[in-house]
Order: structure tokens, then C-alpha cells, then sequence
């Protein structure tokens, strides 16, 4: 087997899981970097894992663009070019072929595209992204799927579940790496029994695990959350389940309540590179006057190397002169606080004591918001 899950431990409907592949093992819930051109930006591999993490997550699509996938796979494939022995999830593509390239034409072969780099014509079809993904050899696999915006009308919807579905069955016919697990997508927007019949099809064909694939693109935050915690009733207990693309911590603690074990979001990096820091007070934009001075590290609770080292003051001065060591202190907090979160969230579950973790991390984000 490509890939084992076992829940070690449950709270309620959290779970505490340990994933293990023959590269290594992950332990769940977990959150994954985005490293989406084979770096999580800002970080190098020996600072991700001073952090403790496990897994990180690229991209096909960008990867087959810049700077080729044949070119990765001559170079020993993605973990040697990137120098990260642990574990990598690569997804398919299909959201950024559909949110980035200049022109697409989408049919049920595949769909046809314009590089947002250089206008370049190419097609991706559920097979050519199986192939792209077997020359990276990443430890967890993708199917290309088809991720309508929301809001969507119904027709859009079905149209979209059952491509889904007949592209999952042809990616699983054609992957031939037995070291790379392959997950199913569920979609279905935000309607009920399209996704629980896209699931049903799915595990009819059989993956190594189930993402659920299309949220966070355009519906309501409350919506989302319904639709996860529906189909965390629905989803197969025996396997990782993975949402994609949902980051706030606020989302992944209702999630892990309800028994998701995976998550990616380019939050952490994204916002610190625009100088915003997660802490256990909340979010503070570190350009702010009033930082100007400020001796105080950025956390008073945090035990990051950025906390350990550096005050308010010296990160802002950094961030309005533009320094580029700026970008990597305030990236590297958030990726520490991203992981402790999690940790934290991951031991409460085995201690069984989640509930009581999520009554007070709730009565804080509350507290926040209050003002």
C-alpha cells in the first residue's frame, strides 16, 4: 500500500490519525504549507522542518509551466530538486487552469488553456495530469476535477459532479506509480446531494483518500461550514479526509470538530508577507505606527525563533523599509503559530479533552471580536 491511515485517537467526532507513506509519516490533524512553485515562499526546507512539519503541498500546474515537469523528473524528481525529504502533496491544477489562465475551453476530454505566462497553448486531460504528477513523484496525487466558482447555477453543478467523476475514474485507470496514493475530489458546490452523489461515485471507484474540493470560491463562510460538517457524516471513516483550500484557524477548528484531518491555505504565507501576523491576541498588521516603538517580541505567548529574537518594533521597521528578511521573520511566525495551533488541537484530541479546547479557543476568537 501506497498509503496507511490509522486514528489513533478520537474526541467527539475529532480524530487524531497517523498517516504513514514509505517516504515517512504525518500526524493528523495537520496543516500544509503551500509551496506552490516547489518553495513555500520564504522558507527554506530546513527552516519548515525546524518548525516540526511533515508535509508540504505544490502544484502540478505551475510546476509542468516553470520549469517543466520532464525537466523535475531528469533532476530526480520534485523531493531532490526542492531538497525535502519528508512528504508531498501536489495538487492537480485544475482550480488554477480555471482561476489563472488567459483563455480556457473546457469539454469532457480535458480542457484547453492559455499559460498565464506566456500565452503558450496547452491541454491537460485527466491523464496528462496523472502523467505530469507521476514525473514530480509527490507522495499524494490529485485528479484533474472540475471546480465551478460559486455562486454556480444547478445545471453548472451537475455538469460539474459528473466530469468530476468520469475524470476521477480515468485518472485511477491511468496512474501506475504504486508509491503515489491517489485521492478522490468531491465536488458539488454547496448542494447537499449533488456532493453526497459525487462521493457515492467516488468511493464506488475506490481512492486513498477523500478531499472535498470546491469551497472557499465564493460562498459564504456559514454555508461552508454547514457543507463540511454534512459531509463529515457521509465521508468514509477509515481514510484521511482533506479540505482543500480552507485556512482561517477559526474554520479548521470547527473542521477538526467535525473530523477533517487535512488542510492547505496560503494564509500564513501570504498575509505575512503582507505584514500580518497571527498571534494569540488576534491578528495585528505590523505596519502600524504604533508598533513604531514597540519593544515588546510579537507574541507575548509565542516560542517561534521570530518571538525569541525580535520585537514589534524592529519587524515594522523592517516591513516599511522593505526589507526582505521582513517577508521571511513575519512568514516564519505564522507557519510556527499555524503548526502550534494544530498541535495543540491534535493533543487534545488524544488527551480527549477537545471539547474544553474548543470552548476556550472560541470564547478568545469571541473575545476578539468584541473588541
Amino acid at each position: 500500500m501506497s498509503l496507511e491511515f490509522k486514528i489513533e485517537a478520537r474526541s467527539g467526532k475529532a480524530r487524531a490519525g497517523l498517516l504513514k507513506t514509505g517516504r515517512g509519516e504525518l500526524e493528523t490533524p495537520a496543516f500544509m504549507p503551500v509551496g506552490t512553485l516547489g518553495t513555500v515562499k520564504g522558507m527554506s526546507p530546513e527552516e519548515l522542518k525546524e518548525i516540526g512539519y511533515q508535509m508540504v503541498l505544490s502544484n502540478a500546474y505551475h510546476l509542468y509551466l516553470r520549469p517543466g515537469s520532464e525537466l523535475i523528473k531528469k533532476l530526480g524528481g520534485l523531493h531532490k530538486f526542492m531538497n525535502w525529504d519528508r512528504l508531498l502533496l501536489t495538487d492537480s491544477g485544475g482550480f488554477q487552469v480555471y482561476s489563472l489562465a488567459v483563455l480556457r475551453k473546457l469539454s469532457d476530454d480535458g480542457v484547453e488553456f492559455q499559460s498565464h505566462i506566456d500565452g503558450s497553448r496547452h491541454f491537460f486531460s485527466p491523464e496528462k495530469v496523472m502523467e505530469i504528477q507521476e514525473a514530480l513523484g509527490s507522495d499524494i496525487i490529485m485528479p484533474l476535477d472540475d471546480c465551478p466558482a460559486l455562486p454556480a447555477d444547478p445545471e453548472r453543478i451537475r455538469e460539474s459532479v459528473a466530469r468530476t467523476i468520469a475524470w476521477a475514474l480515468r485518472s485511477k485507470a491511468k496512474k501506475n506509480r504504486d508509491d503515489q496514493a491517489l485521492f478522490g475530489i468531491v465536488q458539488g458546490g454547496v448542494d447537499a446531494e449533488q456532493r453526497k452523489k459525487c462521493l457515492s461515485e467516488l468511493y464506488r471507484i475506490g481512492f486513498s483518500g477523500y478531499a472535498l474540493g470546491g469551497l472557499a470560491v465564493g460562498e459564504d463562510p456559514e454555508v461552508r461550514a454547514g457543507m463540511v460538517e454534512m459531509m463529515t457524516e457521509v465521508l468514509p471513516e477509515a481514510q484521511p479526509r482533506y479540505l482543500m483550500g480552507v485556512g482561517p484557524v477559526e474554520e479548521c477548528l470547527e473542521a477538526v470538530r467535525n473530523g477533517i484531518d487535512l488542510f492547505d491555505c496560503v494564509l500564513a504565507t501570504r498575509n505575512g508577507r503582507n505584514g500580518q501576523l497571527f498571534t494569540s491576541g488576534g491578528k495585528i498588521s505590523i505596519k502600524n505606527a504604533r508598533f513604531a516603538g514597540d519593544e515588546r517580541k510579537p507574541d507575548p505567548e509565542c516560542g517561534c525563533y521570530v518571538c525569541r529574537n525580535y520585537s514589534r518594533a524592529y519587524l515594522r521597521h523592517l516591513h516599511v523599509s522593505g526589507e526582505i528578511l521582513g517577508v521571511r521573520l513575519n512568514t516564519w511566525h505564522n507557519l510556527y503559530y499555524y503548526y502550534m495551533f494544530f498541535k495543540r488541537m491534535r493533543g487534545a484530541i488524544v488527551s480527549g479533552g477537545f471539547e474544553e479546547f474548543y470552548r476556550e479557543q472560541k470564547n478568545k476568537f469571541k473575545a476578539r471580536e468584541d473588541g
